[in-house]
């Protein structure tokens, strides 16, 4: 059993700052990549970052040279640094961690939400 546990969420002003953190528990195995995902309710889930198992990370257009994600390795804990917030990066940011050899296992976290003010 893989476990994702997101926090780090809340309200804020735009323009300002969160760093949300997702815990990671139970059996890692062909560890493939990590992300975060976001949602708003009654759209489809969109990506915002990933970092892969070499290091390589990836970003939203709309995330990038605002949002850094992070690992502490050591912590299996999986960061996404979050800056110059806007009203519309507000939703429901979820976690997750794919695994397999064929990167073929996606599991998820219960998200933690964001709500961004103007």
């Amino acid at each position: 059993q893989v476990d994702l546990v997101e926090s780090g969420g809340g309200s804020v002003q735009a323009g300002g700052s969160l760093k949300l953190s997702c815990a990671v528990s139970g059996y890692i195995f062909d560890s493939c990549r990590m992300g975060w995902y976001r949602q708003v309710p009654g759209k489809e889930r969109e990506l915002v970052s990933t970092m892969s198992s070499d290091g390589t990370t990836s970003y939203a257009d709309s995330a990038k040279g605002r949002f850094t994600i992070s690992q502490d390795n050591a912590k299996n804990t999986l960061f996404l640094q979050m800056n110059s917030l806007k009203t519309e990066d507000t939703a429901v940011y979820y976690c997750t961690a794919v695994m397999g050899g064929s990167c073929q296992y996606s599991y998820w976290g219960q998200g933690t939400q964001v709500t961004v003010s103007s």
